[in-house]
This record gives structure tokens, sequence and C-alpha cells, in this order.
């Protein structure tokens, strides 16, 4: 994601954009994937605060999506991802990663089942080439349907109530990761309950040329319910305090990867728990993930961890030591997080230290009154899914 400035006369509007710009307090869009998306509205922590409160709403029109169909979709399917895909039955969803074949993650994301050969995969990053090179001896089609859905993001504690008055029937009992399509004033409306904020709520994907009545539906009925139009900065935040990894900012997919050190593995990005390794099938990088889990090769973990204080330690070196003597690791992605009332971050650290409670140290340099200056505090390793509601679930 960057910003637009230089940009503007290259850049495609998803079906919300109009609302969207007149919402918008100041010059708040950026690019992501060849679109306008916006990074704010107001500021950050108003959008952090309305999510965790009430409901926000998130453009994921940018989205990449392929539609995998045909006789061998799923077995294809269960080929590419990590996951076992013979537990996710039609209309469900599933968290996964797919690799290389030497099980480097080249990304990670959401994958949709339709039908029983009816697939959706959602990616951040183009995905196309690899797909049909991956699909050389499978009877299946693959197509990229981004252009065919648009998507907005409905996050937030409220947000099932907002669904319901907004005449969804049966939104109640949509399980997590659950799929459902349906009818509301005539208009066709395909919902997921899934997210990047770690809270209760719901994708909801439409035409195109609907897209317009859903955002004014939901910004009507769901006033009554703290609704409010969310961007990027304060989706960060809320991923962060979820748990959830970003690629470019706590990974380098394989493909994109300037040296091949530079790659990290699933059980590597802390997401070991999508691996399947159990499943009968074959899947793209099974036998090197299966020699990375059984021979302890990872060379670090991706982790939580609290920080001392109060400043933000993006970047920042981690040591065994107060000394600084033995380096150890770095953090990716970090914040004060308002509603927890802490200093967390995303660290890259040595098997060794990925046990809950571990202390270890993080030099922080910040800028303080003209000049930078640095500090050595305590952090210790913790669960990353610092934030995780009942209610996401239930």
């Amino acid at each position: 994601m960057t910003h637009v400035q230089h940009l503007k006369p290259f850049l495609r509007k998803t079906p919300f954009f109009e609302p969207i710009d007149r919402l918008m307090h100041g010059n708040g869009w950026i690019r992501w994937m060849g679109y306008y998306s916006p990074a704010f509205f107001d500021s950050e922590q108003s959008e952090y605060f309305a999510t965790r409160h009430g409901a926000s709403v998130y453009d994921v029109s940018p989205l990449i999506k392929y539609a995998i169909r045909g006789k061998d979709a799923a077995r294809f399917a269960n080929y590419l991802v990590t996951r076992d895909l013979t537990k996710v039955k039609p209309m469900q969803a599933a968290y996964t990663a797919w690799c290389d074949d030497d099980g480097k993650m080249i990304e990670e994301g959401t994958i949709f089942r339709l039908g029983e050969n009816d697939f959706i995969l959602n990616a951040a990053l183009h995905q196309l080439h690899w797909l049909d090179e991956s699909a050389y001896g499978f009877d299946v089609e693959i197509e990229e349907i981004s252009d065919q859905l648009a998507g907005l993001s409905l996050q937030g504690p409220t947000s099932r109530e907002i669904l319901q008055q907004m005449g969804v029937q049966g939104i109640e009992k949509l399980p997590h990761f659950g799929i459902m399509e349906t009818t509301v004033d005539g208009h066709w409306l395909r919902i997921d309950r899934a997210g990047f904020t770690g809270d209760l709520g719901y994708e909801l994907w439409v035409k195109p040329q609907d897209g317009i009545w859903l955002w004014e539906t939901l910004f009507r009925i769901g006033d009554p319910y703290k609704i409010a139009p969310m961007g990027s900065q304060a989706l960060d935040w809320l991923r962060i305090e979820a748990g959830f990894i970003l690629v470019d900012a706590d990974y380098t997919g394989s493909h994109h990867a300037l040296r091949p050190t530079s790659r990290v593995s699933p059980f590597e990005a802390g997401i070991g728990w999508c691996v399947g390794l159990k499943k009968d099938a074959y899947f793209v990088g099974k036998r090197a993930l299966r020699a990375e889990k059984e021979k302890g090769l990872s060379r670090h973990i991706l982790i939580g961890i609290e920080v001392e204080g109060r400043k933000p330690a993006p970047g920042s070196f981690l040591y065994a030591d107060r000394a600084g003597k033995q380096e150890i690791g770095i953090t990716t992605s970090a914040m004060w997080s308002p509603g927890l009332k802490k200093n967390i971050a995303f660290a890259k650290v040595p098997p060794s230290f990925v046990k809950p409670g571990t202390q270890m140290w993080i030099e922080i340099w910040y800028p303080k009154e003209h000049k930078i200056e640095r500090s050595m505090v305590k952090c210790w390793a913790a669960n990353r899914m610092f934030y995780d509601p009942p209610r996401k679930k239930a």
C-alpha cells in the first residue's frame, strides 16, 4: 500500500469509492493492488474504538480473488494449500498458507469452499501464473474474478445485530468461518463469518452494481449501532492485537524475496497449526515441511512480545542480555494498544525463546526533543493472539 498523489490517473475505483470519498475528512487515499483504498477517514483512534465497541466497515474489494472449478478442483485445492481441505465442507472457509517446493510461504489467506468442486482463493498478491503452473495435469479451470465481486468487511460487537436488522435471515446461526448466501431487498448477498480484526465480524460480497445499495443500507440501519467507516491504519492496529500476520510487513512471500534466506516457512511465521502434515494427500512443500518439523530446522519463530514502557518498537533488535552482546531477533509489527493498554509487537526469535514469559531485552530508538534517544528495556514472550474475545466464535 502506498500513497497516491502521483498515481491518480492510473488507479481504479472500487464500487464504494464515491461514498467513501464523501466521508473522508482528509486526503486519506492510498494505493492497494492498483485501487484507491482508504488509509483513514478521521483518525485511526476513532476507527479503532468504533470496531471494538460498535461496528466498522472496510472496503475489501481490492483483494485478489481466484475461482477454482472443475472435475479435479477439490483434489487440486488440497494439493495447493497446507490445510487439509477434506475437513472443510461446502459453504465453509479456512485460513491457510500455500508454499513453494522448499516449504517456504508464497502467501497465506482464506480459501472458500462453495461446493464440492467450487473454491475461491483470496490473496493479497497476484498468484495467477503460479496457480496455472501448479494446475498442470489437473482437470480444473482457474479464473481471476476480482472484478466480479465487491466486498465490505463489517466488524465489531454490533455487526450481527446490524445484519439482523437488515433482514438477513439465519445470520445468528452462521458459525465461525461459515458461508451463507441470501437475498435482501432483491439483491444477492454472500456472507462469510471472518475478518482481519479478531472480533465478531463478517465479510459481505455483492455484485459490483449493488455496491452502493449495500453501503447505504449498512449505514442507514447501522447508525443506532455505532457504525463507522474504517481505513487501513486502524485495521493494522486491530490485526496486530488479533495476532494476524501481513505479507510484506511480517514476512516476505517466497516469490518476492530477493535472498533465499529471507523466505520463511509457515512454522517460522508462527502459523504451523495450519500445516496438515497428517493429511493423506501430498501438497506443495510437504516433504520440506515434514523435515523441518521432525528435525527442528526452524531458524526462528514469529511470536508475540509484551514490551516494558509505552514506546512502540517496530524494527527493533532483541537481545538475550541487557548489555546487548547476544542479538537474538527483530520485531516486525508493533504498536501501543489503546484498548489493551499494552506495548505489543511481533518478533522473530529462536525457538528456545518462544515460551510465554521468557524474558528478553529490546533496543528502542525514539525522538525526544530534537534528538534520538536509545533505551534498552525488558520484554517478554507472549501468545501472539493478544485480543481474542469469546464473541468472535460465539
